[in-house]
């Protein structure tokens, strides 16, 4: 059907590639799929042992089942074990094991040591000095090959102040290989913030996992690189809803659902991720991903920290779904750093399929050609922080004037406020903002000129606070949700 449409649009185009009906299966093809995350069971010999791997196993894309003799008793960390929906079991253990394992930290050892007999499938990860306990010894008994393929020793749980790039690259190499979206996505954004030459950050939100990647174009002799965290915490919607997302998803609504109405609805949206995709449901699914972009970011305080990008890319069904004002909106309520990003989306989905072409030389012509096609320019967001208490909400702090390719914009910039500025897709132009007092916006300054693109969204200037600061009253939260809502969501609220 798509062949056909092609070949009566543009016939030369058709003939020129060699395009048929009937030829369409043999085709050259680039293919790239989501997959539902793998279960990893987390176990340690207290609460905080097993915290401690916990957070490192989140910035994985593993779904993490935790587990310790303070919360679970010996049935149930046994049964936790043994389902088979666990394909990895990982047992962490400080060096020298902390007062709070001593006492269990051997019956757990061995707990270990029987399952992975009773399971040959089962891979199983050791952090800390567990390999060399009598516990494990005894209860292993006389490995064989096979065994001893799947057993994987990883840094001790002392080490957890530093990086975790050891254990995560661990655990992320227990995955089976395959073209998944988000792997192949990075290497995407790699090439492009390359062919570019500008620094680019990627989130994708996914029913069952998300993605934060920042990719700066390589220098002299050095090449392009990237810092990727994906984690199946940040997924749209838990498999039981009930374990987090309804508390969550509820904190970024203003309409009266309570907790049981709103797990309800987001079981049937688990269930059928496409329905009811428009008017409350679009509204419904966004604050969803408000929540499921807020897990990604407490995940990679590392990324936050840095400068704000170039260009930041949201990928995911869920943002196609609603205004692009509303999509800038709710990523600038999340990731707050003071500065300028240009905002797009992979609206056609093509940064995963385009990823699995693993030749970085031949990928990079092959995004060359598409980057003025490849995304969906939603516009420009630019955060102020560092605005002075003493600043009344609505008191005016400054003005912001764009000079472009179309008649040249002056608005008043408001304490707290935000402002949408049109400009339109595909239109530049240069922003001066002149402040009253110093303010941060990637540096402190009081008057700063930074270019600006267009889009769906025009020029979004947030002069909230950063990092936003919402009313723990839920009330006061409604209230104050539903009056940046009414700027991107006219009519009634979810």
């Amino acid at each position: 059907m798509l062949a056909g449409r092609i070949a009566t649009a543009d016939p030369e185009l058709a003939e020129a590639v060699g395009l048929r009906v009937d030829s369409i299966d043999d085709l050259p093809r680039l293919e790239a799929r989501s997959e539902p995350p793998r279960t990893l069971a987390v176990l340690g010999a207290s609460r905080r042992a097993v915290g401690l791997v916990e957070a490192i196993a989140a910035r994985t894309s593993w779904r993490v089942l935790p587990a310790s003799p303070e919360t679970h008793d010996p049935r149930e960390m046994t049964e936790l074990a043994l389902r088979a929906e666990v394909s990895a079991l990982l047992l962490g253990a400080s060096e020298p094991p902390g007062p709070d394992e001593r006492s269990a930290l051997d019956d757990m050892t061995a707990l270990v040591a029987a399952v992975a007999r009773r399971r040959p499938e089962l891979q199983i990860v050791l952090a800390g000095p567990i390999a060399s306990r009598s516990a494990w010894i005894d209860g292993i008994g006389e490995s064989s090959d096979a065994m001893a393929a799947r057993i994987h020793e990883a840094p001790p749980l002392k080490l957890r102040s530093g990086p975790d790039e050891p254990l995560r690259d661990l655990l992320e190499r227990l995955l089976p290989r395959t073209n998944e979206t988000r792997t192949s996505a990075v290497r995407t954004v790699v090439t492009l913030a390359d062919v570019l030459g500008r620094r680019i950050e990627l989130v994708e939100i996914g029913l069952d996992g998300g993605l934060r990647a920042l990719a700066t174009p390589g220098v002299a002799d050095q090449g392009p690189v990237a810092v990727a965290v994906r984690s199946a915490r940040a997924g749209l919607i838990d498999l039981d809803p009930e374990q987090g997302t309804v508390d969550s998803v509820l904190a970024w609504t203003t309409g009266s659902l309570d907790r049981h109405r709103m797990g309800d609805r987001l079981r049937d949206l688990r269930a059928n991720p496409w329905a009811d995709a428009s008017g409350d449901g679009a509204r419904l699914r966004l604050a969803a991903a408000r929540a499921a972009l807020s897990r990604l970011v407490a995940l990679t305080p590392e990324l936050s920290a840095m400068p704000a990008p170039d260009l930041t890319i949201a990928a995911g069904g869920i943002f196609t779904l609603a205004p692009g004002q509303a999509v800038a909106l709710a990523i600038a309520d999340v990731i707050r750093r003071a500065g300028a990003t240009q905002l797009a989306i992979d609206h056609a989905r093509l940064l995963g399929p385009l990823g699995t072409i693993e030749d970085p030389d031949e990928r990079r012509p092959f995004l060359a050609d598409l980057a003025d096609d490849l995304l969906a320019p939603l516009g420009t967001v630019i955060v102020i922080g560092g605005i002075p208490q003493v600043r009344r909400r609505g008191a005016s702090v400054g003005t912001i004037s764009l000079d472009g390719d179309g008649p040249a914009v002056a608005h008043e910039l408001m304490a707290g406020d935000l402002a949408f500025l049109d400009l339109q897709p595909g239109d530049r132009a240069l922003a001066t903002l002149v402040f009253r007092d110093v303010v941060r916006i990637g540096r402190r300054t009081r008057r700063v000129s930074v270019p600006v693109s267009g889009g769906t969204a025009g020029v979004l200037v947030d002069l909230r606070d950063v990092p936003l600061r919402l009313p723990d009253r839920r009330d006061r939260r409604r209230a104050a949700l539903a009056a940046w809502g009414e700027l991107v969501w006219p009519g009634e609220s979810t």
